[in-house]
């Protein structure tokens, strides 16, 4: 099944930006394509995306910042808060033209970003590591001694 078999048949040769149910397909499209990456989007305008894995003494948190300069990220600790911000520069001008080309089509998102991540013990800033490769930052927050626990086996009896 494609995407445009459910659409009404009128909407199937919608063309251009003068066609208002095309246009409006545009922008239900867009939300729905937006509609994941969280509530961040809507505060700053640009999603982080994150993931966040666990091992017994330590927490590691990955983002992706594609296309964006270290010199525009801060990295920030506060009790259990742990947030990166900055800023993605955009690629085009406001009037959207930039040395001769005239932009159809923008799709990649520029604009500030936060994102917060709230861990369930206070972190330490000086031991808090961090690094980037290819456009993905990795910090690593080690748990305090009071934290690390031993996982133990609980058996399973029949009720």
């Amino acid at each position: 099944m494609t995407k445009r078999s459910w659409l009404p048949s009128s909407w199937n040769g919608a063309k251009g930006d003068d066609d208002p149910f095309g246009m409006l397909r545009k922008q239900i499209d867009t939300l729905f394509d937006d509609f994941d990456v969280g509530h961040d989007l809507m505060k700053s305008g640009f999603a982080v995306r994150t993931n966040v894995s666990e091992t017994n003494d330590a927490v590691r948190v990955t983002a992706e910042l594609p296309g964006i300069e270290l010199k525009d990220v801060d990295l920030s600790v506060a009790g259990n808060r742990l947030t990166v911000r900055g800023e993605k520069k955009s690629e085009k001008d406001e009037k959207g033209e930039e040395e001769g080309r005239e932009f159809h089509r923008v799709e990649r998102r520029s604009g500030a970003f936060m994102r917060t991540i709230a861990l369930p013990f206070d972190i330490d800033p000086d031991t808090v590591a961090a690094s980037a490769k290819d456009g993905v930052l990795t910090v690593t927050v080690p748990k305090p001694a009071d934290a690390v626990s031993e996982a133990r086996k609980i058996e399973i009896t029949r009720a």
